[in-house]
């Protein structure tokens, strides 16, 4: 790796057996000020402004106080939940291990098995007045195919927080350029007061990534 004078970027070095794509991945980390930032604040990613900026729109974060934290890995939006609101009580999954958060259950499973649901909320204890959703599908190259699977994810999340948020309650997801599909959209105006997308600066502007904020949960209508 090699280090320019001040207000250069730092440039890394094509390693043998490294790919280009790589290679252009951890020269872009090196230079990215969220990712600086994140380390010096102590959150273990760049998602973590993600939702900080996000609450500074909606004002999500601080009214929590019980929180389900869909697709958790690495831990960035539980730790800004912990931070802000110590006395939440907050349950993650994710496939991928997640290191332990203080205060945080974490369940190392697919949320699209059968029991994860009734898992959660055990662990809860409560109804939760916060779903979010960062899930996305593992990528396969083709666009369509990637956000329907993707899109799948967000609906099965969206069922998730319709069948067990407290009223009042809030639903935060990640979606894919296009914003939310024609039907998951009508689902969820049919059951909060307002329903917006946003992208925040945090994410990359060459991301397809935005997201839906769905407040003011009307309540089941069985």
């Amino acid at each position: 790796m090699s280090r320019g004078r001040s207000g250069q970027k730092e440039r890394v070095k094509t390693a043998k057996g490294r790919k280009i794509g790589s290679t252009r991945w951890l020269e872009r980390q090196l230079n990215d000020p969220y990712v600086k930032q994140a380390k010096a604040e102590g959150y273990r990613s760049r998602a973590a402004y993600k939702i900080l900026e996000l609450d500074e729109r909606f004002k999500f974060v601080r009214k929590a106080k019980a929180v389900v934290d869909l697709g958790i890995a690495p831990g960035g939006w539980s730790q800004v939940i912990r931070k802000f609101v110590p006395g939440a009580k907050i349950v993650g999954i994710d496939l991928l291990p997640v290191d332990p958060i203080d205060g945080v259950t974490i369940f190392e499973m697919d949320f699209m098995d059968d029991s994860a649901p009734d898992k959660l909320m055990e662990a809860l204890g409560c109804a939760p007045d916060l779903v979010l959703s960062d899930m996305a599908a593992n990528t396969v190259g083709h666009q369509q195919t990637d956000h329907l699977r993707t899109m799948g994810l967000v609906e099965t999340a969206a069922h998730f927080a319709v069948e067990n948020l407290q009223v009042g309650g809030t639903f935060v997801a990640k979606v894919l350029a296009g914003g939310t599909d024609n039907d998951l959209l009508t689902f969820l105006k049919q059951h909060f007061k307002t329903v917006k997308h946003a992208k925040p600066p945090a994410s990359r502007k060459g991301s397809s990534e935005w997201y839906v904020i769905a407040q003011g949960f009307k309540g089941r209508r069985d």
